[in-house]
């Protein structure tokens, strides 16, 4: 059986090489459906000849049978709200097309090749943020899907919102016929959650990247001393993160000149002799020192999070589970998103106090009482008459606030519905949508802590002893930021830095 894994899913993702069908899974697809159409003839079996959710208790008649799977979609189509990015319906698309490849929902292979058809020629369904529970599945998000294969509803092409009927017709694509339990496979799962879940993952690692390369800079460019990052004392801690924290900062900066080491400085006698205060910090504030302590935690949490979704995007979402190799048809919950739901709320925590730390780094920057080493609010003007960078703080600290209260979790939000049918869910596709906004607010800020670093640089000069990394990351930053000497609106100019850094 084949498996992805976050590579291969950010490629089909992110380039030109869209995911395909292989013929075994054709095979393993058309296999599937064979059986189960003959294995159901003799049996009641949900979502095939009886209704759906609380009304599972109505066998549903020969003649109607066809009617009840288009029914499904039909009525399940209604959520609201922003509709998702392209990307994010791409993402949809390829985890609901993974699951269905596998045979254990038994779609018909027409389905299968339709999806892939959608993917291969960038047709997205206009997909709604808000209606999915999460627990039998992304039920309301996945009926938008499924009006989109069967002809129905809009999709957006191109950049254009289309009809979707009469853009199929263009592309030579048809409208899928559904047959046997087409609607209830499209349906029944937790696609629409894992597809956000993993771009989630994707851009938190970037955001990671970069934040730790910030880190590095600002502690480079203050003049901090070696040891917080060292390998001996991070050794001591039994962390994976903090090792792999620590490790990405010495590697980044092995050639700065300016970082400074304790046993040359405070550790010699000369240098301290007859002084009784310090006006340089004998240690440094936390946001600066303990990096690798309030980072490390946050990698784990991706680290956890890419195995989890990909668990699931290698998994069966689905009810019932046909089972060929017992001959046999499973009724359980494996639609059920509370996997993916936990581990979006523990990202979204992480991401959020990766927010708070670089908004408290950008404040260290910004307040000459707390650095001693720049002017308030970096200004390079004329103080009163200028304000440097006063107003992008505003911006930080009020996305920060954001996501400390996007962050309660999601998976502990259970409201029973439909009938008290579906008693306890997951809220998945909530908990994986809030942590795309926390992301989205996490890059943002990561974008003013990287203008604050670009002015503190300049402003204290001594290149020559910067590291070649932090050196890279300046200039960076300069291609899509300009050095301006007045007072000026960085709003444009940070959305261009935000698009770079998120890619």
């Amino acid at each position: 059986m084949r498996n992805l894994d976050l590579i291969e899913v950010e490629k089909n993702l992110y380039s030109d090489e869209k995911y395909q069908l292989n013929d075994d899974q054709l095979e393993q697809a058309q296999k599937s459906f064979d059986f189960l159409q003959h294995f159901s003839e003799d049996k009641l079996i949900y979502g095939i000849n009886t209704g759906f959710g609380p009304m599972a208790q109505y066998r549903i008649r020969k003649d109607q049978l066809k009617d009840l799977q288009y029914n499904l979609i039909r009525s399940h189509a209604n959520g609201l709200g922003e509709y998702f990015p392209d990307l994010y319906s791409h993402a949809t698309m390829i985890s609901r097309l993974h699951s269905l490849s596998m045979g254990y929902s038994a779609a018909s292979p027409d389905v299968l090749k339709s999806l892939e058809a959608f993917i291969r020629n960038s047709v997205y369904p206009l997909i709604p943020a808000h209606g999915g529970v999460g627990a039998s599945g992304d039920l309301v998000q996945l009926a938008h899907l499924g009006q989109a294969l069967i002809g129905e509803g809009r999709v957006r092409y191109r950049g254009e919102e289309r009809d979707t009927k009469t853009l199929l017709r263009e592309l030579n694509i048809a409208p899928v016929d559904l047959k046997l339990r087409d609607g209830l496979a499209i349906l029944n799962g937790t696609s629409c959650m894992t597809g956000i879940g993993i771009l989630n993952v994707i851009r938190a690692k970037r955001l990671m990247k970069w934040s730790i390369a910030a880190a590095s800079l600002l502690n480079e460019i203050t003049e901090s001393y070696s040891d917080a990052f060292s390998e001996t004392l991070n050794a001591a801690k039994k962390h994976t993160g903090q090792h792999q924290v620590a490790r990405e900062m010495r590697k980044l900066l092995i050639d700065s000149k300016l970082i400074r080491k304790r046993p040359e400085h405070l550790f010699n006698g000369d240098e301290i002799k007859d002084t009784y205060f310090f006006t340089d910090k004998i240690q440094e504030y936390y946001s600066l020192r303990c990096v690798p302590q309030i980072i490390g935690p946050i990698y784990d949490a991706i680290e956890n999070a890419e195995i989890v979704v990909i668990n699931e995007l290698n998994s069966a979402s689905d009810n019932p589970i046909v089972c060929m190799s017992e001959r046999d048809v499973l009724h359980g919950g494996n639609f059920h998103g509370d996997y993916v739901s936990f581990e979006m709320d523990k990202l979204k925590i992480g991401i959020t106090k990766l927010s708070i730390l670089l908004e408290r780094q950008i404040n260290y920057l910004l307040n000459p009482a707390l650095n001693g080493k720049f002017p308030a609010f970096l200004n390079k003007g004329i103080p009163g008459l200028n304000y440097g960078l006063q107003g992008v703080q505003f911006t930080a600290v009020s996305n920060a606030a954001e996501n400390q209260s996007l962050s309660f979790p999601a998976s502990i939000h259970s409201i029973s519905n439909n009938g008290d049918n579906q008693d306890v869910v997951s809220m998945g596709t909530n908990a994986s949508w809030m942590t795309k906004r926390v992301i989205d607010n996490g890059f943002e800020i990561l974008s003013i802590k990287m203008l604050t670093l670009a002015h503190a640089l300049e402003i204290k000069g001594n290149y020559e002893k910067v590291s070649s990394a932090g050196i890279s990351l300046l200039e960076q930053i300069r291609q899509e930021i300009p050095d301006f000497k007045e007072d000026t609106s960085y709003s444009v100019h940070l959305r261009k830095l935000i698009k770079k850094l998120d890619q």
